[in-house]
């Protein structure tokens, strides 16, 4: 059986269709009547908030003194961490306090000659 030249193009179309619907199945998500997908009906999700107390350092010889107000909900613990110039003067890492919210801390320490640095630590 021939056909005629004007259904010739007619099985390339068809093949066309053929190949693009085959690709729109695939595309599409697919879920498997076996095994439906269950999600927690209230599930908590994570949300990255700012945090943290602002703290500010004040040196004055070798006394060290950091206040660190929290103005978030969230309990922040601070330390406060001193190096000191000389080699034979111990550097001190402080306790951590907490700074609760909407509460500022005073935290203290001391070289016994001159400071080199001091930084406050965070954390949750």
């Amino acid at each position: 059986m021939r056909l005629s030249p004007r259904f010739a193009p007619l099985p390339a179309a068809l093949l066309l269709v053929f190949v693009l619907a085959l690709a729109l199945v695939f595309a599409l998500p697919h879920r498997a009547a076996s095994h439906p997908t269950k999600t927690a009906p209230h599930a908590r999700v994570h949300v990255d908030r700012p945090s943290g107390a602002e703290c500010r350092i004040a040196v004055d010889g070798s006394y060290v003194t950091a206040y660190c107000h929290n103005p978030y909900p969230e309990v922040d613990r601070v330390g406060l961490h001193i190096e000191c110039e000389r080699w034979w003067d111990i550097d001190s890492d402080g306790g951590s306090v907490e700074a609760g919210p909407a509460q500022t801390v005073r935290l203290t320490g001391r070289c016994w000659q001159e400071v080199r640095s001091a930084w406050v630590s965070h954390r949750r």
